[in-house]
């Protein structure tokens, strides 16, 4: 006996399903349909955006079949279903509209393909249907270790600051939910983008890379506050593409690059919420078709929750006092000149006409240097940087802690001669491998 509860595969959009309906004259009509979603044991949800005809057959009869076809193995279900409501608002809405934004635009068809309801069916019966050729059996889906998914649980609440945390979260996503990469993108308040903080995975890290509230999966996720999953990338345009800059470019355009995972089929964004606001997106791909199902799902949904919860709490714990300040130190070839530039008008941060980034994270790294230079001492507390005045940092949710890794990752990353460490609880070192010299432009100076 088949149920809705067995059919996950037909709901991942990868081989469209189809629609029939009769008029009131007796006449068939057949559409494709872009999504078919479980609601529960009982219904199923299409898709509305182009149902003129399927609407009108349906006012006048509610009767209507429906072919499913299981994404990974080919097999068909047969559904006779009657039709029951029509909603254009509320959750169940908001997750298919979120889900059919991200697969539209991904085939640039984000302006044609608008929802205008979501109809729900109320399912009769469910058959299998013959097919020609036999249908091959499935591979055996992974599902999430109940074991291992309270390990990486107490690994992230036990984590002894946010970057252990965000670690932890990420070693969970590789190895629990089976991805091949993964990453962290925080939530840049003032401007409304994500900043890639931590990768793994990737061949290239991309720590400061930028994705717009709205664009891709990834910014959809964030907009929407819904999870994006898609299951066969195989006929989409990857988001990488359409935001790719090399790293030539990196010092003209001041754009990171966005990691891609090479011969990637399936993704999912999660959004990183905790008490109703969003902190950023948990980001994780594979090279598998249909890799993340509805219980992988539910396991990153709870990795998430819960580095969102850790997130606000660096936010809102009091950082320790500032220690007395320490003596500077540099490593490597004390005599040599580094030339740092920080250009005002957008605050990016560049060492030896390298780029480095940019934003409230650049300003950070000026501050510091600066502080270095006029005070003599290379160790910070969080806390004094925090209420620096010059940062201007945001008044709500500054996301210091999580700026600090994504500073010290792109450093590294950059192989740069300026570096920060942990000093301690709440407090941050500058390690230098020259002495610095820092020239300041102006707001409006600079510009390429």
């Amino acid at each position: 006996m088949i149920r809705l509860a067995d059919l996950d595969d037909c709901f991942e959009g990868v081989i469209p399903s189809v629609v029939a309906t009769c008029g009131a004259d007796g006449l068939p009509n057949i559409s494709y349909l872009s999504h078919v979603n479980r609601v529960d044991d009982d219904h199923i949800a299409l898709s509305n955006q182009f149902f003129g005809k399927t609407a009108a057959n349906l006012r006048r009869n509610p009767c209507a079949t429906i072919l499913l076809v299981d994404g990974r193995t080919g097999a068909q279900v047969r559904v006779e279903a009657i039709f029951v409501r029509s909603e254009t608002e509320g959750a169940l809405f908001d997750r298919v509209a979120a889900q059919l934004a991200a697969s539209s635009a991904q085939v640039g068809m984000e302006a044609t393909m608008q929802l205008r309801a979501v109809d729900v069916f109320r399912v009769l019966s469910l058959q299998a249907t013959p097919t020609q050729a036999p249908v091959p059996p499935a591979d055996p889906d992974a599902r999430p270790d109940l074991p291992a998914l309270a390990h990486a649980v107490a690994a992230i609440d036990t984590a002894p600051d946010l970057g252990g945390a965000c670690e932890a979260a990420l070693d969970a996503a590789m190895a629990l939910l089976g991805a091949d990469a993964a990453m962290i993108l925080m939530r840049d308040h003032p401007r409304d983008v994500l900043m890639t903080v931590l990768s793994r995975g990737y061949e290239t890290g991309g720590a400061g890379a930028e994705v717009p509230f709205g664009i891709g999966a990834i910014g959809i996720a964030a907009a929407t506050r819904q999870v994006i999953r898609v299951g066969d990338l195989g006929r989409v345009r990857r988001l990488n593409t359409a935001i790719e800059a090399s790293s030539e470019q990196e010092a003209r355009s001041r754009r990171i690059r966005l990691p891609g995972l090479g011969g990637a089929l399936s993704h999912m964004a999660v959004p990183l919420c905790s008490g109703g606001a969003l902190a950023g997106v948990l980001f994780v791909e594979a090279r598998r078709r249909l890799a993340f199902g509805r219980e992988p799902e539910a396991a990153a949904m709870i990795l998430a929750r819960l580095l969102a919860a850790a997130m606000r709490a660096s936010e809102q714990s009091p950082a320790p006092a500032a220690e007395p300040p320490l003596p500077a130190t540099v490593t490597g070839d004390g005599g040599r000149s580094l030339r740092v530039r920080h250009y005002g008008y957008d605050d990016s941060l560049f060492i030896d006409d390298a780029y480095i980034i940019k934003g409230v994270a650049g300003r950070i790294l000026a501050f510091l240097i600066g502080s270095h230079l006029a005070e003599g001492r290379d160790v910070f507390s969080n806390r004094e940087i925090r209420l620096a005045a010059s940062l201007r940092l945001p008044g709500y949710r500054d996301n210091l802690e999580t700026r600090l890794i994504l500073l010290r990752r792109r450093l590294e990353e950059k192989s740069a001669p300026i570096r920060l460490v942990s000093a301690g609880r709440g407090q941050i070192r500058l390690v230098l491998d020259g002495r610095p010299e820092l020239v300041g432009e102006a707001p409006g100076e600079g510009r390429a």
